[in-house]
């Protein structure tokens, strides 16, 4: 019988139609709110069809083009089986988002929209199973099932500890091989321990150094290794440092109040540091969430007539938050609602668990934070390799529920922080416009917590002199970018600072290199004048208590 020389019928390609993308959207908002443009649909049905098209004419033809996504790149996916299927998961992706981008809806609503769809796209890869992986199937053959034997003995580790490992944690130990510039614990209460620590250099400036970190976080993202430690750095430029290392809140902590911890933490930490000096006036930095805490800690001292600081430095912070990023999407009224009654009763106060916030920052960033580490891990059976950083970022915190609720409300959700004398704090009246100290203000340019443009506008609310300084990368890995290793670029412009974020970039200047020589100058020059360092930490009031990072640290959320 001869043999039919006719090509396979190629499949009915067709993207879902207008009701059935509405009906998919409906639980993010609803369907009365929802409006998909159907010549915007009609485009993005005729890109879908053409490139389907193509794809399985080259499919045909074998000579498929290997999908460049890097979740691909292993040669097992260069069969055309595998890899037509990932070519179409991929032409899929573009569709979905293409579809999503679409819609016509409020702001929130169409941003939510996206990340949903970004989640959906971001799980359903084929790479995602073991059936539809040919890498993990192959691994699985040559290892004759030692790899799915491994996978599943990391599956159970994980189900045990209660989260995915993203790095081997038994490689890291805080105090050892992370956190392990010299110092010592000068004062403690129940919301932080006070680090000082030993000085590197003959002299040190007469005025200290005080750093608040965000207290979602552990310290030590300041001092992870001594060639990357911003700690480390500004003891050998001269300062004598302290850090905040904060209290992880625990059952007993759950009805800790934004107003108490202003008052117990930052405000405490200002006046103990002078005092154990003798300084008048210290430095002081707040990073993230810590920036916004000593930022509110300062506008209350200022309302009390108290100058305690001679210049600031913020380090991606939000004071506005008109511009929250991708976060935005999380919060609204309901939400902030659910959260009060179920974690922000004062009668009945619960913790925000570190998990829970850690999760919630892992799928901000999913493939590279969880699908990455489910294949690797359970499909493949690889141990994930050490990295003090992801070390830092399984090292999770709580947050204590009033605390929290009251952040997530009058910044969040209400943006009251920028208002002067909206929100009451410690007594006080709080106005941002009575900090009136030279301020040092840095964005990451691809930070997607804390948008570049949303830490600029702290330019138009301090009213001393502002230096905004723009570093390429993101949230983390912007800010700790050492000056030693001359990675990546900074941008400098104009201090008048206009209202519009995107006129100073216009006029910016890129600057390769790491911004952290130009704080250091910066933060030298109101560091006044040199005296030689001290010979032992703490005062006589304030005797050591152990040695530096502490035990509040090392408390596991």
């Amino acid at each position: 019988m001869p043999r039919s020389t006719s090509k396979p019928t190629p499949p009915a390609f067709e993207l879902p139609g207008i009701d059935t993308l509405r009906k998919a959207f409906e639980g993010l908002a609803p369907l009365s709110e929802l409006r998909i443009d159907p010549e915007a649909w009609a485009r993005a049905q005729q890109h879908y069809v053409q490139n389907a098209s193509a794809l399985w004419n080259e499919a045909l033809t074998q000579h498929l083009s290997p999908p460049s996504d890097r979740r691909f790149a292993h040669p097992a996916w260069q069969d055309s089986g595998s890899g037509f299927l990932a070519q179409l998961y991929l032409l899929n992706s573009r569709a979905l988002t293409e579809l999503a981008e679409s819609v016509q809806a409020e702001p929130k609503t169409r941003a939510r929209i996206r990340f949903a769809v970004q989640q959906m796209v971001d799980a359903s890869a084929p790479s995602n199973f073991l059936a539809l992986n040919p890498e993990a199937q192959k691994k699985a053959l040559d290892t004759q099932g030692e790899s799915l034997a491994k996978g599943l003995q990391l599956l159970w580790a994980d189900v045990q500890r209660g989260k995915l490992s993203q790095t081997d944690d038994s490689a890291f130990q805080v105090g050892r091989n992370v956190a392990t510039t010299p110092g010592s614990v000068v004062f403690e209460n129940d919301y932080f321990q006070l680090l000082e620590y030993a000085p590197l250099t003959k002299e040190v400036h007469e005025r200290p150094f005080l750093m608040v970190p965000p207290s979602i976080n552990k310290y030590y993202i300041l001092d992870l290794q001594p060639e990357n430690s911003l700690i480390r750095y500004a003891i050998e430029n001269g300062h004598r440092t302290f850090v905040v290392s904060w209290r992880n809140p625990d059952e007993r902590c759950a009805h800790w109040t934004w107003d108490e911890v202003i008052e117990g933490a930052p405000i405490e930490a200002l006046r103990v540091v002078r005092e154990i000096t003798g300084a008048e006036q210290v430095n002081a930095l707040g990073f993230c969430v810590g920036g916004t805490i000593l930022a509110t800690a300062l506008a209350v001292l200022a309302a009390r007539g108290q100058r305690p600081v001679a210049s600031l430095t913020l380090l991606t912070t939000l004071l506005d938050f008109a511009n929250t990023g991708v976060l935005d999407i999380f919060v609204d009224e309901n939400l902030v609602k659910a959260r009060e009654l179920t974690l922000g009763d004062p009668a009945k106060p619960g913790l925000l668990k570190g998990a829970e916030l850690a999760q919630t920052f892992s799928f901000l960033r999913p493939n590279d934070l969880v699908w990455n580490y489910v294949v690797g891990n359970y499909l493949k059976g690889e141990m994930p390799p050490a990295f003090d950083l992801l070390y830092w970022n399984g090292d999770s915190t709580n947050m204590a529920g009033p605390m929290y609720c009251w952040y997530l409300r009058h910044t969040y959700l209400q943006n009251e922080l920028k208002q002067p004398g909206k929100l009451t704090v410690c007594g006080e009246k709080v106005d941002l416009g009575r900090i009136s100290v030279p301020t040092y203000v840095y964005g990451s340019r691809e930070d997607h917590i804390v948008p570049w443009e949303a830490a600029y506008a702290s330019t138009q609310l301090l009213r001393g002199p502002v230096r905004f300084v723009l570093g390429a990368s993101g949230h983390i890995a912007g800010v700790i970018n050492p000056a030693s290793k001359n990675k990546r670029s900074h941008w400098l412009g104009p201090e008048n600072h206009p209202a519009d974020p995107q006129a100073w970039l216009q006029k910016a200047t890129e600057t390769p290199g790491s911004w952290w020589r130009d704080w250091a100058a910066w933060l030298g020059r109101h560091g006044g004048g040199v005296k030689p360092a001290p010979k032992a930490p703490g005062s006589r009031k304030y005797r050591p208590i152990e040695p530096a990072p502490g035990r509040y640290v090392q408390q596991k959320a």
